[in-house]
């Protein structure tokens, strides 16, 4: 028997009991064992080795999807104290900038986003947003934009004639990030350090999967997972080692 093509992934799908909708799942990565390592070796997204700026993939800003993702983020931004946001006197200026495409992104301090306590930071580098949540016992879901608390997950829609929709659930690539991704000198979902963690990911990233596809969606992949008798294809980030 051939063996697998190199990048090969393992999809599934299904269609949703309550709506025209069908559900296709990236099983390969769900199946996998990576798991954020941001300050514990991750790389970041600039186009060098930079583990020491401890910026993870929030150098560029986060990108909004809609009105209400900003708004969401800025009523959070609000409740932020100095205590949790290194830059919350400059935060007084508003969160977010707009390009000449129209896309809205958060602000840039210092060469990443406004939201990210740098190492320098009596309360450690990372996402002030995060530290919010930590505080206050809340998830962090509703507190961040929306492709910050999905990443490395990404939701696709693509809507037939009929109306009917196929949502895939898959990990973010480098082409996610359109021509610039090409520049990274490093992407978690493609480097074997990131796939160090101790569950599959449908395990530990369960409030973000039910966030995106409901409890019923999630409940039916996870059945189908314990049903399955084959052996799960190896995420090519590990097949290349």
């Amino acid at each position: 028997m051939s063996e697998a093509p190199l990048k090969a992934h393992e999809w599934i799908s299904f269609e949703d009991a309550d709506e025209e909708r069908t559900w296709v799942f990236d099983v390969t990565f769900l199946e996998s064992n990576w798991t954020c390592i941001f300050g514990n070796g991750c790389q970041g997204v600039l186009t060098g080795p930079a583990a020491e700026l401890v910026e993870g993939c929030c150098s560029y800003g986060a990108h909004f999807i809609d009105k209400k993702d900003v708004k969401r983020v800025e009523k959070a931004a609000k409740r932020l104290t100095e205590d949790q946001w290194q830059f919350k006197k400059k935060g007084k200026d508003g969160i977010t900038k707009t390009d000449k495409d129209g896309e809205t992104t958060t602000r840039l301090v210092k060469g990443a986003c406004i939201f990210l306590n740098r190492p320098d930071f009596h309360r450690g580098p990372g996402c002030a947003l995060h530290v919010l949540s930590m505080d206050t016992g809340e998830s962090y879901i509703p507190l961040k934009p929306e492709v910050c608390w999905q990443l490395p997950l990404r939701r696709e829609e693509e809507v037939a004639d009929n109306g009917h929709i196929t949502s895939t659930i898959r990990q973010w690539d480098r082409s996610h990030w359109g021509k610039g991704g090409d520049a990274f000198h490093w992407w978690c979902t493609e480097a074997p350090d990131a796939f160090v963690g101790k569950t599959r990911v449908v395990d530990s990233m369960r409030d973000e999967l039910i966030a995106m596809v409901g409890q019923k969606t999630y409940d039916t992949l996870l059945n189908y997972l314990a049903a399955r008798r084959s052996t799960p294809v190896p995420h090519p980030a590990l097949r290349r080692n």
